[in-house]
């Protein structure tokens, strides 16, 4: 699977700055990351489950698979899940480049 990120606005660096300047409820939305399908969002919420973090996705229904219009998909977390979360993401890149794809046994191409 190849994940298409939207850059996210969020970094460490900068959550840590954010949390300095003012203190947020923890419990409200931070947007994690962004993907332009729905697919990639929705592997990186099941990621953060397993690792005890809840999560939505919203824009599904205006990206390109759906309505042809141009979008993407949000990961929403709660504000005191966003550095556990922030690590997640780094980690699952870092696993994501060191990927051998030359080693991977694809299967056979379908016949259409």
């Amino acid at each position: 699977m190849t994940l298409e990120t939207v850059p996210s606005t969020h970094t460490p660096e900068k959550e840590k700055k954010m949390s300095n300047s003012y203190t947020a409820d923890p419990n409200s939305p931070n947007v994690l990351t962004r993907f332009l399908s729905e697919i990639e969002a929705v592997a990186i919420l099941s990621a953060l489950a397993e690792s005890g973090i809840e999560g939505t996705t919203t824009g599904s229904f205006t990206t390109g698979f759906q309505t042809e219009a141009p979008g993407d998909v949000s990961v929403i977390v709660r504000h005191g899940d966003l550095p556990r979360a922030l690590e997640i993401l780094a980690t699952m890149d870092e696993e994501k480049s060191e990927i051998d794809w030359s080693n991977v046994d694809v299967g056979e191409p379908e016949d259409a």
